[in-house]
């Protein structure tokens, strides 16, 4: 761990929302003041599952977090940390001075009005800046973040994202909601059709939007951004099971993306999922699919 000193955002930032984005805006800000490195401070999984033994379904993978953190809001150091029984054991003041004064060098944190941690979530907001005060630190408690009068939180966007609100959840979010991965392979059927698809799934413990399909942005390596549909569900037509996939078609792309990896950016829901007759009623829905992913790329920046 780099032995530089550090000003350190604390929470879980499931979602990389418009409520975080204060937090980590703050937390670049006071890095550059002081001259310092910014950093993030958060854990492998949500407390709250390992605590209670239920399994708690995430907006983003580990890897789309810390990807989110420094490509939106340029924190330079991201510290992903195993949430284990040591860890759930120790007490709040234990955690400030032995974690992030003396480990990780903090010389000031920000946090959320809301945020809880240590042992039995006895830390809270007034306390950590009661200890940060004892020990020299910076501190800044963010107050709440609203929008359309509904505080922003990981918990609300879920719930669109479940409805397949996109749109909306985007804008709560601050950016599209996202899946990044590695192309794997499928099983080909899609490039028999004549729609070659890229093949994804979502990570364990990770939400999927509601099933159906969705004009998106594909983001390639290097940069370049290519209009996607991409069906998220079973692929009823095709009796794939009750396994969940991410298929997106780039109609405008040529070449080989198995392997590599691209990021999807879901903006808009064209339809539900539904089964077909036949491969041919498949193939002409997808060509429509295509069609109303263009024209709404048409008057959204892609």
């Amino acid at each position: 761990m780099s032995q530089q000193e550090k000003v350190i955002a604390l929470g879980f930032f499931d979602g990389v929302h418009l409520g975080h984005g204060a937090l980590l805006r703050r937390t670049v800000e006071e890095a550059k003041r002081r001259g310092v490195l910014s950093a993030l401070f958060t854990f492998d999984r949500p407390p709250k599952e390992v605590v209670t033994g239920v399994p708690c379904p995430l907006i983003n993978s580990q890897e789309d977090r810390a990807g989110l953190v420094r490509r939106l809001y340029g924190v330079e150091q991201v510290i992903i940390a195993p949430f284990n029984a040591e860890m759930m054991a120790t007490p709040w003041d234990t955690f400030v001075t032995d974690i992030l004064r003396q480990h990780l060098h903090a010389v000031h944190l920000v946090a959320g009005h809301d945020h809880h941690f240590g042992h039995r979530n006895a830390g809270n907001p007034e306390l950590l800046r009661e200890k940060c005060v004892e020990l020299g630190m910076g501190c800044d408690i963010i107050p709440k973040v609203a929008l359309d009068g509904v505080t922003v939180s990981s918990t609300h966007i879920r719930r669109l994202l479940a409805a397949g609100d996109v749109e909306t959840a985007e804008r709560f979010l601050g950016h599209p909601h996202i899946l990044t991965q590695e192309v794997r392979h499928g099983r080909r059927i899609g490039r028999t059709m004549g729609v070659p698809t890229i093949n994804m799934a979502f990570p364990r413990h990770v939400m999927s939007p509601a099933h159906g399909v969705y004009a998106t942005a594909a983001v390639l390596p290097g940069g370049r951004r290519y209009v996607a549909v991409t069906n998220v569900g079973t692929r009823p037509t095709l009796d794939n099971g009750a396994d969940v996939t991410v298929e997106s078609w780039l109609p405008d792309f040529d070449g080989d993306l198995y392997g590599r990896p691209v990021r999807i950016e879901f903006r808009h829901r064209i339809r539900g999922e539904i089964r077909f007759p036949s491969l041919d009623a498949l193939r002409a829905q997808i060509a429509a699919d295509a069609d109303a992913a263009r024209n709404w790329f048409a008057v959204h920046p892609l």
